[in-house]
Formats: structure tokens, sequence, C-alpha cells
């Protein structure tokens, strides 16, 4: 499976150099089996949320999960954060936005803003970093050719 194309849209230009803009926005709503006691989000439904932030931004861009296993990559999360800005109940529309967050190491950084539809509120933010593994689960600190090709297609790297 090969990398999908990407819109013009997707780029911002740096003087001369167009840098690549990665952003995916997937729309969720609420349901009922998410809701706490006091009836908003339970907080770690918010790393679902993340997750599907993840899952939708791989497919954008071309490198979902089962791409990145039959390229012989897995990539767990190493470390999350979130921050609580609103709480949201059963039935709102969220939007989830991530970002993707180029450095030079072997690791994937994203950020992500939960978004209530009707009014673009801010309700949490967060962040995941990921790292390289085969899939016995060695960690690679080398960046994976297919991922340094997937940067090199998006313009991130020459």
């Amino acid at each position: 499976m090969g990398f999908r194309s990407v819109n013009v849209s997707d780029y911002y230009f740096c003087g001369m150099k167009k840098i690549a803009t990665l952003i995916s926005r997937k729309e969720i709503e609420v349901r009922f089996n998410e809701l706490d006691p006091l009836n908003v989000v339970w907080h770690g439904n918010y790393v679902k949320y993340f997750e599907d932030g993840r899952e939708s931004f791989g497919l954008k861009y071309g490198i979902p999960y089962p791409v990145l296993r039959e390229q012989g990559i897995a990539a767990p999360v190493v470390s999350l954060n979130c921050n609580f800005k609103k709480s949201v109940k059963y039935g709102d529309k969220l939007i989830v936005e991530t970002r993707y967050v180029d450095n030079p190491a072997a690791k994937i950084v994203l950020e992500y803003t939960i978004f209530k539809a009707e009014n673009m509120e801010v309700v949490a933010e967060g962040s995941t970093i990921q790292v390289f593994t085969d899939i016995e689960g060695n960690l690679q600190l080398i960046l994976p050719k297919f991922i340094e090709d997937w940067k090199r297609k998006l313009g991130l790297i020459d």
C-alpha cells in the first residue's frame, strides 16, 4: 500500500521552502456509556478521543496502523498528556483536531485539541508521543525507512 495524495492546502511556505501542516479533524458524538455518575464524560474517555484522532490522522496521511504493521513497524504510545478545559455531556458533538509536530527523532509527536462542534469551544487539549518498535517490540532508535520516505514525500525532510 502506498502513500495517499495530499492536498496543497496541507502546506504553508517559509521563505521558499514548502512546509507540511499536517492536521486532521474527526467529529464524534458523546455516547451514554462514556458518562460518569455526574453525567459528564469520564476523564479516561478523552484518551479514546485522542486515539480516534490518531486513527483519523493516519488514514488521512497514508500511515494507518495496518500499513505500519505491514512494514514491520509498531508505534506504541509512551507519553500522554491531557488538560481538561470544559465538561461535555451526552449527545454533544465534538471535533478532535490532531496536529503532527515534526521532529528529527525516531518518534511521532501529536497534539490534540477537542472542540464542541456547535461553537468551537475548547474542551480539552493534549499530546502524545509514540516511539517506533519492530513487531517483536524492540525499540528502533533510527527513523524507520518507511517513515523517512513518508516525511520526504510530505516535504518534511530533504
